[in-house]
């Protein structure tokens, strides 16, 4: 793939990748900007995240970086801001977001309380948010009104998944442990170090979100930050009076220090403060039209598998392009193995794999997933040589082959991969991981 210039000046405009206008900066955060952007094929606007690696580096927030972009490709939801796209240069890591025009939720709290109507929106537009993240196994764990944007029509949208958490990260006991977040939002198990459901961890900042929303200041707050967090951990707070009977009762049973006895999601929606008003019934619209996407989407990828599955285009600029090459940046450990860009339709690649495994006295399966799995016949040093290919779709004129050892010798893989698998798939190979394409 041939370099592209990131960042030109035309005029006046700051142009990044030929496709965004770059604007005035909306925002600083611990190691990033934020700029205003706008898509110029579209002319929508976007918020623009510029990451300098260098700095990235030094503060040792390569994995952070890396969580931050895989859980919000896999958040997809009305009330989550959305990645549009990830670019990068040697220097710079660039996220195309959805630019949210309302600015935080926490600018209208800082005013005062909100009318419990409106509270109750914010509210059920939130639970719809964190519980969808709770299912694809995300824990936000930084939730607060500073992380809670409204967009033009004043609907909630969750933001900022810096500090989130995947599954993978729970350590053997099926807990986390990194105590992380904002101090007065933390659930006590956060703060105990012992271990924490994130999940539950979430419910309980939800909770302190209600709080503060329909009260207007914090349930727990003190100069003295250890005292402040005596009182989380006896949920030591006091309601105004002005809070209703009935939203009383569900952030008492959303601030309950024992994470086994505080309320869960299905309880949450089904408590009468939270079903009352016209909100209540478009998100559960809203998220049966989600799940119905869903399962169309399932049901076709199960009967059809005319399309491979698509690459992710972040890990595609990472390991196939010198110009945006961040493999310094974004390394994790695999088989060994190696990748090609390929022109040619799906089919035809599972076609020329399996033709070239049986040439080479390979066993040879494939499946409607595109995987190809190939095995050799002869014992070798670590028993017989097994390989595994993976089909991916960049774009309609574009796939990714993903090939990998599966069992074997590793030298003996080596040899046969550079003698035999390569110059026989190079009538469909466009470039190989690290090669600059023929012109």
């Amino acid at each position: 793939m041939e370099t592209v210039q990131a960042e030109q000046v035309d005029g006046a405009r700051h142009i990044l990748f030929g496709k965004y206008e770059m604007g005035r900066i909306l925002g600083h955060g611990t190691f990033a900007k934020v700029h205003k952007g706008k898509h110029l094929p579209t002319g929508e606007s976007v918020a623009i995240k510029v990451i300098h690696k260098d700095h990235v580096k030094k503060k040792g927030l390569l994995e952070q970086i890396k969580r931050e972009i895989s859980i919000m490709h896999l958040v997809q939801h009305p009330h989550i801001v959305q990645l549009k796209e990830v670019m990068a240069t040697k220097l710079k890591v660039y996220f195309a977001m959805e630019y949210v025009r309302g600015g935080e939720l926490f600018a209208k709290v800082r005013k005062g309380k909100l009318k419990e109507d409106l509270a109750r929106k914010y509210f059920q537009q939130l639970i719809s948010a964190v519980d969808y993240c709770h299912s694809r196994g995300v824990s936000h764990r930084d939730l607060k009104p500073e992380n809670l944007l409204l967009d033009e029509n004043g609907d909630l949208k969750v933001s900022d998944f810096g500090l989130s958490a995947l599954p993978e990260q729970h350590w053997n006991d099926g807990l986390l442990h990194t105590q992380c977040g904002t101090p007065a939002y933390v659930a006590p198990e956060v703060l105990r170090k012992k271990g924490y459901d994130g999940a539950k961890a979430d419910i309980w900042s939800c909770g302190v979100i209600l709080f503060v929303l329909l009260a207007g200041f914090l349930p727990f707050q003190n100069e003295n930050l250890m005292k402040m967090y005596l009182k989380i951990f006896k949920a030591d707070y006091e309601f105004p009076s002005w809070i209703s009977q009935d939203a009383k009762d569900l952030i008492s049973k959303l601030l309950v220090v024992d994470p086994e006895n505080r309320i869960q999601f299905s309880e949450i929606r089904q408590h009468p403060w939270f079903q009352k008003g016209p909100i209540f019934k478009r998100i559960e619209t809203e998220e049966t039209d989600q799940k119905v996407v869903a399962e169309e989407k399932s049901a076709a990828a199960t009967t059809t598998h005319n399309t491979p599955p698509v690459y992710n285009a972040f890990e595609f600029i990472s390991s196939m392009s010198s110009g945006f090459d961040l493999s310094s940046l974004f390394e994790s450990e695999k088989k060994a193995g190696s990748k090609f860009t390929s022109k040619c339709p799906a089919p035809m690649i599972l076609t020329k794999l399996e033709s070239t495994a049986k040439d080479l006295n390979f066993r040879v399966a494939s499946d409607s997933d595109f995987n190809v799995k190939m095995q050799g016949k002869v014992e070798g040093r670590k028993g017989k040589l097994a390989m595994t290919a993976k089909v991916f779709e960049v774009a309609p004129e574009v796939a990714v082959v993903e090939l990998s050892k599966s069992s074997g010798d590793s030298l003996e893989y080596t040899k046969f991969f550079e003698e035999d698998v390569k110059p026989a798939l190079k009538d469909i190979v466009w470039t190989w991981q690290g090669e600059t394409k023929n012109k």
